[in-house]
């Protein structure tokens, strides 16, 4: 607050029209209602991945009780009514009084922030939460919850409603010789505007966690679509016999299997995983590696089985001790680089500490110091003898990061030559590129279309204020597989590497990027899509951060132009081009598309019909492409800023998108069929 000099804060009176602040303004957010009222403090987002963040928060829990060796079986239902029932068969949360809050320990921990069993004492060696909001956040977050406990000999239930309030105290429903705990949680639609859950996503998380924990059988059903799940006399939904979508991962090779996983469409230098399991100064390390053919490097991290996607301590250990095994294995006049030894690696590397600290609530990078100095000794260690013991193997990966040893210099002389050399002599911006007035990269939008032609029409309809134009000539070089001399050897990848102004490869900066909306604007055909398809995996290759920072985006242009008779509308799929033209109205199409031909058949018919003569005629103009619209239509469609629909890039899963480029974009043909195949129904075609 700022106050006049002279003045003290006290005395300093309102402005005309303005509201006193006293003690009386101060609000205090009781129990769970903090949660209800800012859930992105503590889920990230109410979207859709702050939905399935949910699951995982039970899971969770569940999880650490097979990590403390005390549950091997859990189960994941998902129920009509978008309710999810997660069961295990761990000790079962404790159900008499806890001696602070005076009323159960399962209530405790249900309804109050902070509480567990992972704040010291013996309840967990080793577990994934730290902060204790798991179960209560999900509770507060819930209209429904039910808990069910088998312990010491009874089972015990509890339920709550409206956003984690207990309906009554703990029951005892009767004996049992059954042990874990059973929660049953239905999302608040209040808070989450989209409450379905995603089947592929649940599935993929859990398999990741099955490779985390060895002899962890996870189960996963979906019996959304049964009428009725009578679940409550069983401890398992599974033991009900309904035919419905199921899958179950157990994984005995834990690591090994995971890294085989991630390799399973690419050709591997060496055979045999490499994998080390021990414990040193109460840090348990676990990894695996294998080198493949390949020029992009896959490394993830866990800490207590949490993905650490930003890396951390752990990461940093593992990475200087593969520095320096190699260097000292290959005895080379040139030291290998930290890069080069990355290159065509996939690692797993976990760690355990009973004592953990992340760096921010969402955990995606660890900070406990004594985790890079296991991880290094163990690791270091254990891959000097693998390297001794296994000659062939050794020399396939010096061999392989020699070559890539080679291929940095020649990329770093043609990256230098191009980029460094272009930066001093002042090197302009492309020529093709329409630049934006704007000197502020928030406001500045850069749109990439296909062709000339779209780009002068662009060019034409644009805000020139804020909006610049880069069009394509062709399709580009396909990266996948393409070093970073070869590419900026590409005349429109270099145009494009210039216009956005980050730079590339070890010289990249985010802070230099010229637009905030990188727009990609390509035609609505089967050439436009592979156009968009190999700009997404060079952006995801090598422009990670403009993805990661929610500067990317596909613009959606309509495929209809409908005229009803004076009036103009536009329809962006054919169920609302349907919707605008009617079965009544006789037609005139306007393009070649054969179901607007159909129906203008069908308007033929009816136009005999007096009534029908009356009413208005109607055109439909297929667009075929961006250059088919004059400029005004462009900028009503897809440019101004008002009416656009713009979709936005974000990468849910890292690992699974890595994956998927990898089988799309490789050299693995079977493995591409296959994929195709598999989705083919799901693919919406232009033909």
């Amino acid at each position: 607050m700022a106050v006049s000099k002279g003045k003290s804060a006290d005395s300093a009176a309102p402005k005309k029209g303005g509201s006193s602040y006293g003690a009386a303004d101060i609000t205090v957010l009781e129990g769970l209602e903090a949660v209800r009222r800012r859930p992105g403090m503590y889920i990230g987002t109410t979207g859709v991945s702050g939905l399935h963040h949910l699951v995982w928060e039970i899971f969770d829990n569940s999880r650490d009780e097979a990590m403390g060796d005390y549950a091997d079986d859990i189960e994941i239902a998902l129920l009509p009514g978008n309710r999810v029932r997660v069961a295990d068969n761990g000790r079962g949360i404790p159900v008499d009084i806890h001696p602070k809050t005076k009323v159960s320990a399962l209530e405790t921990i249900m309804t109050t922030l902070h509480a567990g069993g992972k704040f010291g004492g013996e309840g967990y060696k080793v577990s994934g939460g730290l902060h204790g909001v798991g179960a209560s956040v999900v509770n507060a977050l819930s209209t429904k919850v039910r808990a069910i406990v088998h312990r010491d000999g009874g089972e015990h239930v509890q339920e709550y409603k409206d956003g984690g309030k207990a309906v009554s105290k703990v029951k005892k429903l009767g004996a049992s010789k059954l042990h874990g705990t059973i929660i049953t949680f239905q999302p608040d639609p209040t808070i989450f505007p989209d409450t379905a859950f995603n089947w592929d996503t649940i599935v993929s998380h859990m398999r990741q966690q099955a490779y985390l924990v060895k002899g962890m059988r996870i189960s996963i059903l979906d019996l959304r679509n049964v009428e009725k799940v009578r679940d409550e006399d069983v401890f398992y939904v599974r033991e009900l016999g309904i035919d419905a979508p199921s899958v179950t991962f157990y994984f005995e090779g834990g690591l090994r299997s995971l890294v085989s996983f991630q390799n399973h469409h690419l050709d591997p230098i060496h055979k045999t995983v490499f994998y080390i399991e021990k414990e040193q100064d109460d840090v348990h390390v676990e990894v695996a590696l294998q080198y493949v053919d390949d020029i992009t490097s896959r490394i993830s991290a866990f800490a207590n089985n949490i993905y650490t996607a930003e890396g951390g301590t752990h990461v940093t250990g593992f990475k200087t001790a593969l520095t320096r095994s190699i260097n000292a294995k290959s005895g080379a006049a040139e030291s290998f680089t930290g890069d080069d030894v990355l290159e065509g690696l996939t690692a797993v590397v976990s760690v355990k500490l009973r004592e953990i600290q992340f760096e921010g609530q969402t955990k995606g990078k660890l900070g406990s110091v004594e985790a890079r100095g296991a991880t290094e000794a163990i690791f270091g260690e254990a891959f000097n003898t693998f390297l001794e013991e296994n000659p062939d193997e050794a020399r396939a990966i010096i061999g392989k990061i020699t070559l890539a040893m080679k291929a940095r210099k020649a990329a770093k002389a043609a990256k230098d030559s191009i980029l460094r050399k272009g930066a001093l002599d002042g090197m302009t911006l492309p020529g093709k590129l329409a630049d934006c007035q704007t000197k502020s990269a928030e406001e500045a939008e850069l749109f990439i279309v296909e062709g000339d032609s779209a780009g002068g029409t662009a060019k034409m309809g644009r805000d020139r204020r804020i909006q610049a134009i880069l069009p394509l000539r062709g399709k580009i070089l396909h990266i996948e597989r393409a070093r970073l001399d070869k590419m900026l050897a590409s005349e429109q990848i270099k145009n494009l590497v210039v216009a956005l102004g980050t730079a590339i490869g070890d010289i990249f900066n985010i802070e230099k990027l010229r637009y905030h909306k990188i727009i990609i604007a390509t035609d609505a055909d089967v050439d436009g899509a592979h156009i968009r398809t190999l700009l997404l995996t060079l952006m995801f290759r090598h422009f990670r951060p403009i993805i990661d920072g929610g500067f990317l985006y596909i613009a959606q242009p309509p495929l209809f132009k409908v005229k009803k008779g004076k009036e103009v509308f536009y329809a962006y799929s054919d169920e609302q081009r349907v919707a605008l033209v009617g079965k009544d109205l006789p037609l005139e199409v306007e393009g070649g598309d054969e179901s607007g031909e159909a129906e203008q058949e069908e308007g033929v018919e009816e136009a005999e019909d007096k009534k029908a003569k009356k009413t208005p005629k109607i055109s439909v103009q297929r667009y075929k492409g961006l250059g088919e619209m004059n400029s005004e239509e462009l900028w009503e469609t897809t440019m101004d800023p008002e009416r656009r629909i713009l979709k936005q890039v974000a990468i849910e899963d890292a690992q699974e998108a890595d994956m998927i480029f990898d089988m799309l974009m490789g050299t693995d043909v079977p493995a591409r069929k296959s994929f195709i195949q598999s989705h083919a129904k799901e693919a919406t075609l232009d033909i």
